[in-house]
């Protein structure tokens, strides 16, 4: 049996810190979203060639929710009519952070249209990223759009990378500060897995701090040498993942693979593996 990790530092946990093998205590029985989600920016160059031609070969897999990253010039009431006939929804979306700045009302009139419960800043630029004051500033503006946000019934989440975790001459990140210096209320944050402990941080630490604050996964599997990989390719166990679903305040999870080596067999490969989870 292939030994997996959860969590913990990056080289803690490649190293074994937390490790289940042959004869170790078998994690608790995973509590999986009812509905699996791929993030649409895995398929971005497909979408491109065939827009409703991957939207259905994605249902076809099994998946029933996507969380977009981008619309690729269509218009969002063709969208959704689309979304509809497949049987697919799509409860998230990406949205940069200068767009909700520059026209608020047009981003939350698309979330309307399309039924995205969640809009999603998944980026900070550099210049903005160079200090804690930097967060802070970026804390106080996602106060700011996430309480009009709430106003019209949308709720602004943030999902992180890695550089969030880099610390500024102490022991303080900009991952803290996000936390720290946003309302629960207004602002949720997507936890990206793979991103998470790869910078050498611990997502289970977070859920334990910060319950609830955590409705949106990004699932995504780490190679012992830190490559991205395919749910169930790497070494995260994704069933000690969901068993911490409740406490981290899960509702969303999607499969995402930035550079995978062909998108639609990612997404089916990492389908097929949280199936299994979920039948048990």
């Amino acid at each position: 049996m292939r030994r997996r990790v959860f969590l913990g530092t990056a080289g803690a946990a490649l190293g074994g810190l937390v490790a289940l093998g042959p004869g170790a205590c078998r994690s608790p029985s995973p509590t999986m979203p009812r509905r699996i989600g791929a993030q649409l920016y895995t398929v971005r160059d497909a979408l491109a060639d065939d827009f409703a031609g991957t939207l259905e070969a994605i249902r076809e897999i099994g998946y029933e929710e996507v969380e977009f990253a981008g619309y690729h010039g269509r218009d969002p009431a063709e969208i959704r009519a689309l979304l509809d006939d497949l049987g697919l929804s799509a409860p998230a979306a990406h949205v940069g952070l200068d767009a909700l700045r520059d026209d608020l009302h047009a981003r939350i009139e698309d979330a309307h249209t399309l039924g995205h419960r969640f809009l999603v800043v998944p980026w900070i630029d550099a210049g903005e990223r160079t200090s804690l004051d930097g967060y802070r500033r970026v804390a106080a503006d996602l106060n700011e759009i996430g309480e009009r946000a709430a106003e019209a019934g949308v709720r602004l989440a943030y999902h992180n990378h890695a550089f969030e975790f880099e610390t500024f001459g102490g022991d303080r990140s900009g991952y803290d500060v996000l936390l720290a210096e946003t309302d629960p209320s207004l602002v949720a944050m997507e936890m990206d897995l793979y991103w998470t402990v790869h910078a050498g941080r611990d997502p289970a630490a977070y859920f334990e701090r910060h319950p609830g604050r955590f409705p949106l996964f990004h699932l995504k599997d780490r190679t012992p040498d830190g490559a991205m990989a395919d749910v169930g390719a790497g070494v995260l166990d994704f069933e000690r993942v969901f068993a911490l679903a409740a406490r981290a305040g899960l509702r969303h999870a999607f499969v995402e693979h930035d550079e995978p080596e062909g998108a639609l067999r990612s997404l089916r490969r990492s389908y097929g593996h949280l199936a299994r989870l979920r039948e048990g």
